[in-house]
């Protein structure tokens, strides 16, 4: 007996440059807001400035920086699913957000590290600097 054949749904058409950020697919009401706080309102401005421009304007009105957001929004802007990205794309993207973090001087696992043990020098865990 023939196999049937898998229905596949067609792709979403890509929202057009006017709509708002959160037309893009991933990409939400909260991330929306996030955007707008950086000065981008719609796609078309967010596909003009791409992934790695955008997410500086991110981080530069005070959004933590976050790996996961960012391929994220790589994956939005090339109307994706966000968790399509794997292997050696993911590592590239990976190394793009690090170089992006290290630029600002916001390395999140640094960041990370010296929350650590300032929590850690704060109940006595560790000796405290002198």
């Amino acid at each position: 007996m023939p196999a049937k054949a898998r229905a596949t749904a067609p792709a979403p058409a890509s929202p057009p440059d006017e709509a708002p950020v959160s037309a893009l697919r991933n990409l939400g009401p909260a991330t929306e807001a996030a955007f707008a706080r950086a000065g981008i309102h719609s796609v078309g401005v967010l596909r003009a400035l791409g992934t790695d421009a955008a997410y500086l304007r991110l981080l530069d009105a005070g959004e933590r920086p976050h790996f996961i957001s960012f391929y994220v929004l790589e994956m939005a802007l090339q109307g994706r699913p966000w968790n399509d990205c794997r292997g050696p794309e993911k590592e590239a993207l990976r190394s793009r957000f690090d170089q992006l973090c290290a630029r600002i001087g916001r390395d999140p696992e640094q960041q990370g590290l010296r929350r650590l043990a300032a929590a850690l020098d704060e109940i006595g865990v560790r000796e405290r600097k002198r």
